[in-house]
């Protein structure tokens, strides 16, 4: 065996411990003696590790290293005459008048209606203490004699004659958990001993759950964390489910007292329900699942509260406990069972009390005591009467800490949403695909999200995950729009589980439209972004203003939105027309053409016309089906404005008719000729009677309706092709001419003449000349005739015929000058 010096701290003399020893300064005989005995120290284990002794009126917890190992000590009136430990509470024997009746310990045993003068009235007899090991708070003060409440006061006023004394022993207890702890009382004065002789008391503990549900009540959530600590699964079976459940009461208390890290740390390792922890908030954070200050502790599974009158007319000091007798160790035992309101922890119920109130000034019990004498524990109503931890720190949190309170919940927030996204990932639920479809948070009850279960997110079923995705994301804009507004773009642009009707109010009335319009759109709310961007357009005094941003998001939705498409652009084409077609040009949708094209043309004939210009012009469009409706809609229009008289129309859509029909290969040629083929749009009919190959038909439209021989020659020159059937084209223009196939008045002698002038090369010289009026002179035909005459075949035939005529002269005029010979001789020279 080893020893080991233990150096302690100087001692310290208390206030009631100086007041105890000068009240009874006048005292004589054996009390004045035991007060003037030096006091012997005194040692209790009560752990592995540590050690409490006492040292004149202190207690001091000792550790391995034979040092103080804790801060706190414990502060006795007096020396305690016995010490004793039955985990987790040390009994102390405190000698007489040491004890105030008016210290707050005791004042579980004073009547309610009975008052005491301020100054000090001490207990004349030795008071058992009984104190937590884990707080070192007194948890029960009981004085002898043990007696009845009801005459408590009487006995230490001194109205009902002297007191009886009597030394206390406390016998030590055995080492089994939960073992009882005896007591032996004899009275001090030798004839009552030889009387009545001792008496033994057995203090049994309250189970475990009983004494966790009174601190729980008292709102002591660190001892009763503490105490669980101590305990194993065995003791208390459900020892996790009520650390968690205590554990996010004492957030709460942090909460209350502007903690507010140490608070979310305990939700985030909690893995806490987020409806819940929102609870906390106001509303302007919370929205409707904001909770009263004095609903926050039963909303956690604490303790629920009542009123003062409820509990009064519900409850009697009777029903906490029982009386039962128990037989007597060597002499009369009387004996009571006395327990304290306890019960489950969901069941409780605590009477309100005022916020300012300490929890600390109620001394709670958490013990059962068979007593000699009839005496009962504290009543119902008076150990109810304090609140849950309400100390004067404990407050809601004011202007000054809502900044702080709130960027705790963004941490938080910021823990719980990633987790979220990935847990409703893995069960193929997105924002992106499922948040419009989602059942809004609106339709839950409050009581639904309170009752979501505070578990691991990987036990949530997809339902509950949901939820909590949209109770996180809700607050996070509703804390985002408190403290940090200019950041709240950027997350309304972000795919998000946010509940759009908790947060539309605040938003409009903050301003902050561009943010809602982009929470619309992510939600697929697109009728309500819509009607808020018309609302603020029509606010505007430039229309390009005005429009701009309403065009700018219909060009954004896709063709799943065509009908809501259709339906606001209405109002911007009575607006601007020119602007609004924008809608259907955009370049990041498509939208089905056919759609657009009937919409459009049920607002206006010429924007349906424009949109198909646009699709056949710049995005190549070669179905036929559109080309046919751009055709009937030039026709329409054309024969709409000759109605109404208005020529310039008129004129701008025949003019875009026939550049379509003359240079569109798609349309249905049959089809539109069908159409104007009883109307008096004769150049139409005649460029569509030439697609048709009937070019005959054509030109007589051109001659013989039209009278505008340039545009038949023209005609003849777009569709003439050497080598083609078309290539007497030319020839069939002059037949028309010169052979009319109907009575004409007017003389077809000149266009004739005109076209044998120009086209004398592309006309059969021998039909032409065929067709020539006997009293045409070759004057008029000259032109002709000179370029019939250079036509190939005819020109190498006379020259041909030349070259032998002067071939055949030269050899007559060689054959003559060969007949003729003269003679050269020298004579002749």
């Amino acid at each position: 065996m080893n020893a080991v010096e233990i150096s302690t701290p100087l001692p310290i003399t208390s206030s009631a411990s100086a007041g105890a020893m000068g009240a009874l300064s006048g005292l004589t005989g054996y009390m004045t003696l035991g007060l003037g005995a030096k006091p012997k120290p005194a040692s209790v284990r009560i752990s592995e590790k540590e050690v409490v002794i006492s040292k004149d009126s202190q207690g001091l917890i000792i550790g391995l290293d034979a040092k103080v190992s804790r801060t706190a000590s414990i502060e006795w009136p007096a020396p305690p005459e016995e010490l004793a430990y039955v985990k987790p509470y040390l009994f102390s024997v405190l000698p007489p008048g040491c004890v105030d009746i008016n210290s707050p310990e005791f004042s579980n045993l004073i009547p309610s209606t009975q008052t005491y003068p301020s100054q000090p009235n001490f207990i004349p007899t030795s008071v058992l203490q009984i104190r937590s090991s884990l707080s070192l708070l007194a948890t029960q003060t009981i004085p002898f004699p043990f007696r009845q409440p009801s005459s408590t006061s009487s006995t230490f006023s001194g109205t009902m004659g002297p007191v009886a004394h009597a030394t206390i022993r406390l016998l030590s207890p055995s080492p089994i958990e939960k073992a009882p702890l005896y007591l032996v009382t004899t009275p001090t004065d030798r004839a009552a001993a030889s009387l009545d002789g001792s008496t033994i008391w057995q203090f049994k503990m309250k189970s475990w759950t009983d004494q966790l549900d009174e601190l729980v009540i008292d709102g002591q959530y660190a001892d009763a964390l503490a105490l669980l600590d101590t305990l194993d699964e065995a003791a208390l079976p459900d020892k996790e489910t009520r650390r968690t459940r205590i554990r996010a009461l004492n957030a709460v208390a942090d909460f209350r007292e502007a903690k507010f890290d140490n608070a979310i740390d305990t939700f985030i390792e909690l893995d806490f329900n987020p409806a819940k922890v929102v609870a906390l908030y106001p509303e302007q954070v919370a929205g409707r699942l904001s909770v009263p200050l004095d609903g926050w502790i039963p909303l956690y599974g604490g303790p629920k509260l009542v009123d003062d009158d409820t509990v009064s007319t519900t409850s009697s000091p009777n029903d906490t406990g029982k009386a039962k007798n128990e037989e007597r160790d060597g002499s009369d035992t009387h004996s009571q069972d006395v327990s304290a309101t306890g019960g489950l922890l969901d069941t409780l119920t605590v009477p309100v009390a005022p916020i300012a109130e300490s929890f600390r000034e109620r001394i709670g019990t958490g013990l059962s005591v068979k007593m000699g004498a009839m005496i009962r524990s504290m009543p119902a109503k008076e150990e109810l009467t304090s609140p849950p931890n309400t100390g004067s720190k404990s407050k809601r949190a004011v202007p000054d800490d809502l900044h702080r309170s709130i960027e705790a919940l963004l941490r938080y927030l910021s823990d719980r949403r990633p987790k979220l996204g990935k847990a409703l990932e893995s069960v193929g639920i997105t924002p992106k695909n499922q948040s419009h479809a989602a059942a809004p948070l609106s339709e839950a009850s409050i009581e639904e999200l309170f009752a979501l279960p505070n578990v691991s997110l990987v036990v949530l079923t997809p339902e509950q995950l949901l939820r909590c995705a949209q109770i996180v994301d809700t607050a996070l804009y509703k804390s985002y729009l408190v403290i940090r507004p200019s950041l709240l773009g950027s997350l309304c642009r972000l795919p998000n589980w946010c509940e759009v009707s908790e947060v539309e109010e605040d938003l409009r009335s903050r301003k902050k439209y561009a943010e809602l319009v982009d929470l619309f759109n992510g939600k697929k709310m697109h009728a309500q972004a819509l009607a808020l961007l018309k609302e603020l357009g029509e606010k505007e005094a430039d229309v390009e203003d005005q429009l701009s941003p309403t065009i700018q998001y219909l060009q954004k939705l896709g063709p799943e939105h065509l009908q809501q498409i259709f339906e606001s652009s209405r109002w911007v084409f009575a607006t601007d027309s020119n602007l609004a077609f924008d809608i259907f040009t955009s370049e990041d949708v498509e939208l089905p053409r056919q759609e657009v094209s009937i919409f459009l043309a049920g607002i206006d004939v010429k924007i349906s016309a424009r949109y198909l210009e646009f699709i056949i012009e710049e995005r190549h469009e070669q179905t036929p089906a559109f080309h046919d409706r751009l055709a009937e809609l030039y026709f329409s229009m054309t024969i709409s404005a000759k109605k109404k008289g208005d020529d310039q129309a008129r004129n701008e859509m025949y003019t875009k008719l026939l550049q379509f029909i003359s240079s569109n290969n798609i349309y249905s040629v049959d089809r539109l000729y069908g159409t104007l083929s009883s109307t008096d749009l004769f150049e139409a009919r005649a460029i569509l009677l030439g697609r048709l190959g009937r070019h005959g038909q054509a030109l007589e439209l051109y001659v013989y309706r039209m009278h505008d021989y340039l545009k038949a020659e023209e005609y003849c020159k777009r569709v003439y092709e050497p080598g083609s059937e078309t290539n007497g084209i030319f020839l069939t223009l002059l037949r028309l001419y010169l052979r009319p196939t109907v009575h004409i008045s007017e003389d077809l002698l000149p266009p004739a003449l005109d076209l044998i002038g120009r086209h004398n090369t592309r006309l059969d010289i021998v039909e032409t000349l065929q067709l020539l009026p006997p009293l045409v002179t070759a004057q008029n035909v000259r032109a002709f005739l000179i370029e019939a005459l250079r036509a190939p075949l005819f020109d190498t035939s006379v020259i041909r015929h030349i070259s032998k005529a002067r071939h055949d002269q030269l050899s007559r005029r060689l054959m003559l000058l060969q007949t003729k010979r003269v003679k050269v001789t020298d004579s002749r020279m």
